[in-house]
């Protein structure tokens, strides 16, 4: 439950920015907001009761972007059709992971590939860490910098990592939560939290029924929604099954929450948001000592009077979660040590992996880099029976997917 607790904090500024994000394509703020409550309920109950499962499902940030970006202002549907594009992607996987597909493409994928997805989730996690901290910052000419460490967002985070590390040492119960509350007191000492917000706890759930059955089929003869369906479905079934593989403590209940994961999509595309997805916050709370489906059931019942303390939530600063994520990214690049690195045709894909899930922002995309790369570097060596027939298909369908982007 603790774990559970943990994950949530870490991971409830979604119930805010996800509204933010699909509300500049149109979606109403409020109710995409219950939307994403709603979504986040169900996945998580899906991972507690059929997955027995600490994997916390939330719509993705990339997916977001994603659905807003790609989906809609590029290929040019409406919201409502992109909805759609989320239902029939919801549908395709679900197919491949009821049937033996999933167990099948899990056991073809290299260690090596396996490790490096953990890993480079793990500087994902970090870096994402670091900049949501204020530590790194942009820059014109080196496009990163470390910031001005006077900064109070970069000083708060640093005090933050002082107080959480020692207590992540010494396995002290609550590390993770007495490190953030910590946090947020650093951080109203210095001016960086906002309690303006605290006075309004308005909410109105009227708005709700515009995004409910919203998605709209009408779309479905033109080329542009099946290179939707196809471009999100590549995106969503090879991007949560890297991040449960490598984020599972017990990999026995891979196929079951990877199940719980694909009815997740489809009840997005019901209830009017954009796909849900496996949580790299998800770590918190393994971290914390998550194992069963105890923690994503406890993060789950914390979503429902969430709607109700968005004030108090956005109150507190990225720089006191940030220090948890910096932590549990070193924790997760220890799986480097896994990867024959001895092994050129091995090390490579899985370092292409590693450093492209942070630079490129995007795990997807680092995944597809590493993906492709193993079975050329493979076919270059004269070792191609050492790469499955599942690996041929994944590298061309990551290839199509990047060609589909370039259109």
């Amino acid at each position: 439950m603790l774990a559970g607790l943990t994950s949530f904090i870490t991971v409830a500024y979604i119930i805010a920015v996800n509204g933010a994000i699909l509300s500049t394509v149109g979606m109403p703020y409020e109710a995409v907001t219950i939307a994403t409550v709603i979504c986040s309920f169900i996945g998580c109950m899906l991972m507690a009761f059929w997955a027995n499962s600490p994997i916390i499902i939330v719509p993705g940030m990339g997916d977001n972007a994603f659905f807003v970006y790609t989906l809609v202002l590029s290929l040019g549907l409406t919201w409502q059709q992109a909805l759609a594009a989320v239902l029939a992607a919801g549908i395709v996987f679900t197919l491949t992971a009821v049937t033996k597909g999933a167990a099948y493409l899990s056991q073809s994928i290299p260690k090596s590939i396996i490790h490096s997805m953990t890993a480079g989730i793990g500087f994902f996690i970090a870096f994402l860490g670091l900049k949501n901290g204020g530590l790194i910052t942009a820059s014109e000419s080196t496009f990163v910098q470390l910031a001005n460490l006077k900064d109070p967002a970069a000083l708060t985070t640093l005090c933050t990592l002082l107080i959480m590390v020692p207590l992540f040492l010494r396995n002290v119960k609550g590390n993770f939560l007495i490190g953030i509350i910590g946090g947020t007191c650093i951080g109203a000492l210095l001016g960086i939290v906002n309690f303006s917000g605290l006075r309004d706890y308005s909410f109105s759930f009227g708005g709700f029924g515009e995004v409910f059955l919203a998605f709209d089929f009408s779309g479905i003869g033109t080329l542009q929604y099946w290179i939707a369906v196809f471009s999100l479905s590549i995106v969503i079934i090879f991007q949560n099954m890297g991040a449960q593989l490598g984020l599972l403590p017990d990999k026995s209940k891979f196929r079951k929450s990877f199940q719980a994961n694909s009815f997740s999509v489809i009840a997005a595309g019901l209830f009017g948001c954009s796909p849900m997805t496996t949580a790299a916050e998800t770590a918190t709370g393994i971290a914390a000592g998550g194992r069963t489906g105890l923690t994503s059931l406890t993060t789950g019942f914390l979503f429902i009077p969430a709607i109700f303390l968005i004030p108090m939530l956005k109150m507190i600063p990225n720089s006191a979660i940030a220090a948890v994520l910096i932590i549990v990214g070193c924790l997760m690049i220890q799986s480097i040590k896994e990867i024959p690195l001895q092994d050129f045709t091995e090390a490579f894909p899985a370092y292409l992996m590693m450093a492209i899930m942070p630079l490129s922002f995007s795990v997807a995309d680092g995944m597809a880099f590493g993906f492709i790369a193993f079975p050329i570097l493979k076919l270059a060596t004269g070792r191609r029976k050492e790469v499955s027939a599942a690996m041929y298909v994944i590298a061309a369908c990551f290839l199509l997917y990047f060609l589909l982007g370039s259109l």
